[in-house]
């Protein structure tokens, strides 16, 4: 199972290096990455002018959604797309008698109105701009992909409107698309930290593991190192907290057992 957990990694990893090549492809080319980007307040935009330089400037759209633009004052963008805003400034200049057949050309320079966040065991937490259509797995690569033996298989995208979409990520690096939902702007993905077993005792390398989906005693003796001369699979103590009242008991387990988060296993020597 390690071994399988790790072969994802692997995968995933491959798969973000081309998701944030086409990242930054589309960064580097604002026709790919903003045409279709729903401008809002904060965002900055620098307009061009087809052979009118004196109308070239830069504005930041205001937090109600609008611009002042030369000639034509207060223009509303809240909502519209880059080439809508550029249909609309165009069409005020031809209309207005200012410009004959004008080509105008917006470049979003500074993306802020439309962001989302990625949080928790990934190498770059934080926000990122909503520049063009995100998926799940968009996220990861913005945010340098999960921490590899750190971050759970699973991950949850908290909406906007505050509901909750359960991710599995075991499944989406397995090219499951059900998993690889569309990010939307003011959405949150949060990757929490992988449960953890404690083992000790009659194992070579005792200490704390990431706990696998589906893991056996034997494959925790395995994390462990495999067994000393002297350990036996067949002697293996579980001190394990209740999920209600929080109580501790001791309880002997089998190979084929799963374990549990939390979990402290202490593998004892042979009696013979």
């Amino acid at each position: 199972m390690t071994q399988q957990i790790g072969s994802l990694f692997r995968i995933l990893m491959a798969m973000l290096l081309i998701a944030t090549a086409g990242a930054a492809m589309a960064a580097d080319n604002p026709s790919l990455a903003g045409a279709d980007y729903p401008l809002g307040g904060g965002d900055m935009l620098k307009i061009t002018v087809f052979d009118h330089p004196e109308l070239a400037t830069e504005l930041r759209v205001s937090e109600g959604g609008a611009i002042t633009f030369p000639l034509l004052g207060e223009i509303k963008t809240s909502g519209l797309s880059v080439h809508e805003l550029e249909r609309t400034l165009a069409r005020g200049l031809a209309e207005g008698g200012f410009v004959r057949q004008p080509q105008v050309s917006i470049l979003v320079e500074d993306y802020q109105s439309q962001r989302f966040s990625v949080l928790g065991q990934v190498n770059k937490p934080g926000q990122y701009p909503l520049v063009t259509k995100v998926n799940v797995m968009g996220a990861l690569a913005a945010a340098g992909g999960p921490i590899n033996q750190v971050a759970a298989d699973e991950a949850t995208l908290l909406r906007r409107d505050g509901t909750h979409v359960g991710i599995d990520l075991v499944s989406l690096f397995q090219g499951d698309p059900r998993q690889n939902v569309t990010v939307s702007a003011g959405d949150t993905l949060y990757v929490p930290k992988a449960a953890q077993f404690y083992i000790y005792g009659a194992v070579q390398h005792p200490g704390v593991y990431r706990l696998e989906r589906g893991m056996t005693v034997s494959q925790a003796i395995s994390a462990g190192g495999g067994l000393t001369p002297r350990g036996s699979d067949r002697r293996v103590v579980v001190r394990r907290r209740e999920y209600k009242g929080g109580k501790e008991h001791e309880a002997s387990l089998d190979t084929a057992d799963l374990v549990q988060p939390d979990d402290v296993l202490r593998v004892k020597e042979s009696l013979f």
